[in-house]
Parts: C-alpha cells; structure tokens; sequence
C-alpha cells in the first residue's frame, strides 16, 4: 500500500466509527439500493441513518457526497441521508441504454395459471447483453413469439409490470458548512464543486473574446458584474460547457432522445451595452450600442451539451461485480466534487472502481468493502490501473 491508498476489509459502519473526524475530502459511492439485486444478501436494504451519519462525521465541513440509488428506492436513499444531517443540494440523472425490463408477461402468466399451453408462432432475436457476474458478453438470442391460449390471455396480452431500466439517480449532499462558502473554502477546502473541471468540452473554441449573445440567449463572462455562466445551446465559454445534472453514456439509444441543433449565428448577433435608466414608468432603459459578433458553428445531436461517460471495453471485462460503473463516469465525479490532492471515501467499495478512477484523477482514496472475493478485485483493478499495489 502507498499512503494515498488505504482499503479496509470490514463492515463499513464498524470502520467508519473507527476513522477521525473531518478526515476525507469527499464521498463517492454506489451503495446497496434495497432491491435485492440478484438475490444478494447485500443488497437487501438502503444504507441505514447511522452509516450516512459516520460519513458526515468524517466528511470535512462543505464536503460533499455523492451516492447512487435505484429509482424504486431513491426517496429512501435521500431521506437517510438528509436525516444524516447532509444538506440535499441536488440529482445527477446517470442515464444509459444498456437496461433490460425485468417485467412479467401478463398474458403468459395467466395461460401459465390456467394450465393452457400456448403455441409458437414466430421467432425474434433477443438482444446481447453484458453478464458482469461472469465478466463475459452474452450473444443474442432466438426468443419463442407465442399466442394466447385463453380468451384471457388474449385480453391481457402486450400488458407487463415493469419499464425499461435507463436512469440511476445519484444524490448530491453537501455537509454543512462553517461560517460562508469563502471561508469554509478557504479553511478546509472543501464547500465547492469544481465547475471548470467538469465543463463539457466543445470542439471548437467559441467566444473567445467573451462578448455575451444577448438576442441567442447565451451570456458568456461577466454578466451585470457578476460571473455567471448562462451556457446554453449556443456558443459556449472556450473550456467548454457549463456541467449540468445530467450524465449520458453515449449509446444511440440515448442520443437518439436528442433532436439535431445547430448553434452559432449565420449573421451578427449583438451585445447591448449600458446601464439600465431613463424613464422606467415608459420602459425606456437607457441607450445601448450594438457591437456585432459572429460565432463558429456548433451543430449536432443536442446530447452534446451534456457530459457523456462511456464504459471502455476493460470496464466491461475486467470486472466480474454486477454492478460496476463505467470508470469514465466515476472519475468525472471525483473530479467535481473533490479538491486537489483530496482524499476520496467510498464505504461500499465493492469492486473499487471509485478507488480506480480516484487515482486515476490524483486523489487518495479510502475504501471499505465487506465481501472478500470484491477486495481482492478491488486490489487488482487499482494495481492495473495506477500499479501501486
């Protein structure tokens, strides 16, 4: 081990009690959601108050945590939290295409229940899948097409129980702070989110001179003396987009959600320049000076606009935990909630792939994770990765 890497083989609510108090920078995690996924024992409920509670205690003042949830079981999740003593400061939607409906066939489980046997009638290929259980990709496959045998079943075919899977929330709580957000950032580092960092970059370096575009709606630099970032569909601030609390992971099930744009303006768009004055009863607002300028295109799908986090193929293979997230995903989380050369705690570890990207991203990491078999593939994951094991 290295100091920058600690893992701990333990319940998680056993070795949090034993780590100090205002000890890590951040919490970044996927945590049981409650669902009973797969039948594993450890994922027969949400973290109680009491875990969520120790990672307050060893988050520093303003530190935030990031925690994934099942959407059947996400009000659970946030409410543990906030019962904690976080302050619920948002949602990252984690959208994919890669989720398959768990949905019972109404109509075969009434013939199933009437004892009637259906006939075959066609044939339609099921589509592949990842089994991360057995770190393998599963081929398509032919499907039985059957009919209803019962008048009932006929009534209730095309009725199921479930949709398909394409959304993981993830909860942003922040501890609170001590005093404001500048002296809690100043004293502890902690407070902020790394805007910079997590920007969505753009191809081609747009409003290089900060003129904001006011008749396009998009505003980028200082506005009115302050400086927000009003980044929108248009031009964008060079190093990229404004982050936004959705994440997508590229496939074209999720892209083809998006309609087609093109941003950047084909004649002069104008910056109005003046206080506002004059005679307010009339709604004059003073005079103001038109300065043209003309923006590079920006066209394509508008699922640009948002970060797009895809699972390699060594995330898909490497990993045999059947819950694993896309590295690409899980570092660009570190990075925007944990400041340089932090320290990353993930209490449910599983098979590190928080711990990867954390290092990946020059953090420390401290991680616990209760089932032996997923520390060893935790250790191996990290020592491929960043070879320090």
């Amino acid at each position: 081990m290295t100091d920058k890497l600690t893992l701990h083989h333990g319940d998680c609510l056993e070795v949090l009690r034993s780590l100090p108090d205002c000890s890590v920078d951040s919490v970044v995690t996927d945590p049981p959601y409650g669902l009973s996924f797969m039948g594993k024992r450890w994922d027969y409920d949400v973290p109680s108050v009491e875990v969520w509670a120790e990672c307050l205690r060893v988050l520093k003042p303003g530190g935030h945590l990031l925690a994934f949830a099942g959407t059947r079981t996400q009000h659970r999740m946030a409410v543990r939290i906030e019962d904690a003593g976080f302050e619920i400061r948002d949602m990252i939607a984690w959208v994919y295409g890669s989720g398959f409906p768990k949905s019972l066939d109404v109509s075969k489980a009434i013939d199933k229940a009437a004892g009637a046997e259906r006939e075959v009638v066609g044939q339609h290929g099921a589509p592949a899948k990842s089994i991360y259980s057995q770190g393998k990709q599963e081929l398509p496959q032919e499907v039985n097409i059957t009919a209803p045998a019962t008048p009932e079943a006929k009534q209730w075919e095309g009725w199921g129980t479930a949709l398909k899977p394409a959304l993981e929330p993830i909860t942003v709580a922040r501890k609170p702070l001590i005093g404001t957000v500048a002296e809690n950032v100043l004293q502890h580092g902690t407070g902020a989110i790394n805007v910079d960092g997590g920007r969505v970059g753009t191809e081609e370096l747009a409003n290089p001179s900060g003129i904001s575009n006011a008749m396009g709606g998009v505003t980028i630099g200082k506005y009115q003396g302050g400086n927000q970032d009003y980044s929108g569909s248009g031009a964008t601030n060079p190093l990229g987009r404004w982050p936004a609390n959705f994440i997508h992971d590229g496939s074209e099930e999720v892209v083809g959600l998006f309609p087609q744009t093109t941003s950047g303006a084909k004649k002069p768009n104008h910056k109005r320049i003046g206080g506002y004055g004059g005679d307010r009863p009339k709604q004059v607002y003073g005079t103001y000076k038109q300065i043209p300028c003309d923006y590079p295109s920006d066209s394509g799908s508008a699922a640009r606009f948002f970060y797009c986090a895809k699972a390699s193929k060594a995330d898909r293979g490497e990993n045999h935990h059947p819950t694993v997230k896309p590295t690409d995903l899980m570092r660009y989380l570190c990075r925007l909630v944990t400041p340089p050369s932090g320290i990353v705690l993930d209490p449910f570890m599983g098979s590190g792939s928080t711990g990867k990207a954390a290092m990946l991203e020059g953090f420390a990491f401290v991680g616990i994770e209760r089932e032996a078999e997923y520390i060893n593939i935790a250790k191996a994951r990290i020592q491929s990765a960043v070879g320090l094991l």
